[in-house]
């Protein structure tokens, strides 16, 4: 397995020293509604000087972007997912994470059945362009707070399962799961269809400074044979300062 972290690409190089594998930006800091020019001469630079490469990337979509309801803008979205997974490819990332819960969550009043079929189409793009870029979009299940829909494992694999395209899959982020009191057993049960994994600790702070029954979920991951990459994705006092200690308790709670 992979140990990664989530930051903004100015602190690849704190990233890196702190023994991280590798660094987990936003596809949003890509900027796929901004012209070519401006991402080659202005934004990619410091991707290619990153000391540390960058091989997931979190936060698909911008909080407008709306994927549901009566004002979907096909054309916008299709726009920046072509651009957006060109992005991806270019700074060598190879999972995307598709949370974006604001963009995804359903209206209040808007037909449910009819917004997952809305949720379905989308993915069902983004699956054309994720193969043909040769990126893996990981469905991410986020708790009610964030997202009216796909909030658990089992309801992330069955979109992942009506979309049936080896470019869509899931991830397994160990804050929702205990913010919804998911079953840990999840893991086991569609540990086929896991392709990345988030966690943090509670208060959504960094690993090994709460509660969290790391041990159960070490052990689940284990029964489920995965062997991908994971990503603390958590709040931070002092970023600079704490990421080093974070990195250590993960190494040690993954090595025991």
């Amino acid at each position: 397995m992979k140990l990664g972290c989530c930051a903004d690409i100015q602190k690849a190089e704190i990233v890196q020293r702190a023994g991280f594998d590798f660094i987990e930006c936003t596809v949003t800091s890509l900027s796929p509604e901004k012209d070519d020019h401006y991402f080659r001469e202005i934004l990619l630079k410091p991707f290619e000087a990153s000391p540390i490469p960058v091989e997931a990337c979190n936060v698909f979509l911008p909080g407008d972007l709306t994927l549901v309801g009566d004002s979907v803008n096909w054309e916008r979205i299709h726009s920046y997912v072509e651009r957006a997974l060109e992005r991806v490819k270019r700074i060598g990332a190879e999972i995307v994470v598709f949370g974006s819960g604001k963009a995804r969550s359903i209206p209040a009043g808007f037909d449910r059945e009819k917004g997952e079929t809305q949720i379905l189409n989308f993915l069902n793009k983004v699956a054309d362009k994720a193969e043909e870029t040769g990126i893996t979009v990981v469905i991410e299940p986020l708790n009610k707070k964030e997202s009216n829909v796909i909030n658990t494992i089992p309801e992330a694999v069955d979109f992942a399962q009506k979309v049936s395209r080896s470019s869509i899959q899931v991830l397994a982020d160990f804050y929702h799961m205990d913010e919804e009191d998911e079953n840990l057993d999840h893991i086991v049960q569609w540990g086929d269809y896991l392709r990345h994994i988030h966690v943090a600790d509670t208060g959504r702070m960094a690993p090994g400074t709460g509660n969290y029954p790391y041990e159960v979920f070490v052990d689940k991951i284990k029964q489920a044979n995965y062997q991908g990459r994971i990503s603390i994705e958590c709040k931070w006092n002092d970023f600079d300062s704490e990421v080093k200690e974070a990195k250590r308790s993960l190494e040690q709670i993954f090595s025991n």
